[in-house]
């Protein structure tokens, strides 16, 4: 399995800003498993959906992060990707990725990479349910998305930019007790973005060259305190001649400790460009906190 050295690089820059910090932030400051995951485009969330959560578990005087590897085998593609993020006073979260999308046998050596820097504000509310807090935490937060392979297969395939910026709101909510004794996470969010299949394949596109309003869902049931079972549904813009449809995934996180998360995925994306299969996969995340 190769790696490419930019993401080699990004993991290890944070991994030493991790253990520089871990002086100063207190992994033990907040619930197991509330910092959520990083999801595939670098934000604290689930595999799929951005949450509202920042990511780490710091207070609101410490700061913390996660430094995450993901892999994705599709059907006929694969799909990596190494992200860092740093989550200041449970207020701020800045992130960082570097996607890596190899098109195997249906275009023979071509691969796509897109960078990606987000940005954001936990504005109000809070994630843990109490009598005094029935807010949800609620964020808004920004993405950046730059394709470095955009004159190849992006630009034939009909899409129109390179880059974009993605506006997104989400709320999160832990509720207690709340399915057959079971804790529930709820997270809602709205994306305003034209990127097809996440960036991968550019932005906007012969059917429609602008921004839409796009909607996630994600759902968790803290099984134990450590395990976590849940389903995610993100809705995708259609830009293409080839059709878009949403993303889903099932998921199982594995957060034995505040410094550890291992998240397994059966992740669905429907069909990408020329490819007539269903692309499916089972997606794979090692997630280090600090």
């Amino acid at each position: 399995m190769a790696i490419r050295s930019g993401l080699i690089r990004i993991l290890a820059a944070f991994a030493l800003v991790g253990a520089i910090g871990a002086a100063k932030a207190d992994p033990g400051g907040r619930l197991p498993a509330t910092g959520g995951v990083v999801n595939v485009e670098g934000s604290g969330g689930g595999g799929l959906s951005t949450w509202a959560l920042i990511s780490g578990y710091g207070t609101d005087t410490e700061w913390g992060g996660a430094v995450s590897y993901t892999r994705l085998p599709l059907t006929d593609y694969q799909f990596e990707s190494a992200a860092v993020t740093l989550g200041l006073f449970d207020r701020v979260e800045f992130s960082l990725a570097r996607q890596r999308f190899d098109l195997q046998d249906v275009v023979v050596g071509e691969v796509i990479e897109q960078d990606i820097v987000g940005l954001k504000w936990r504005l109000a509310g809070d994630a843990v349910f109490t009598p005094d807090s029935a807010l949800p935490q609620l964020a808004l937060g920004l993405q950046y998305k730059r394709n470095r392979d955009f004159e190849r297969i992006p630009a034939a395939l009909g899409g129109t930019e390179d880059s974009d910026t993605e506006p997104y709101l989400a709320a999160t909510k832990l509720y207690f007790g709340a399915v057959f004794g079971h804790n529930l996470l709820v997270n809602a969010g709205l994306r305003y973005s034209r990127a097809n299949q996440f960036g991968l394949l550019g932005f906007g596109g012969p059917k429609d060259d602008s921004r839409s309003l796009l909607g996630e869902l994600a759902l968790g049931v803290f099984l134990t305190d450590q395990l976590v079972l849940g389903a995610e549904y993100r809705q995708r813009p259609d830009n293409l001649v080839y059709a878009e449809q949403a993303a889903r995934d099932a998921f199982l996180a594995w957060v034995p400790n505040r410094y550890l998360a291992v998240t397994l995925a059966r992740v669905e994306l429907g069909h990408i460009a020329v490819t007539e299969a269903d692309q499916s996969g089972t997606y794979l995340q090692v997630q280090l906190n600090y």
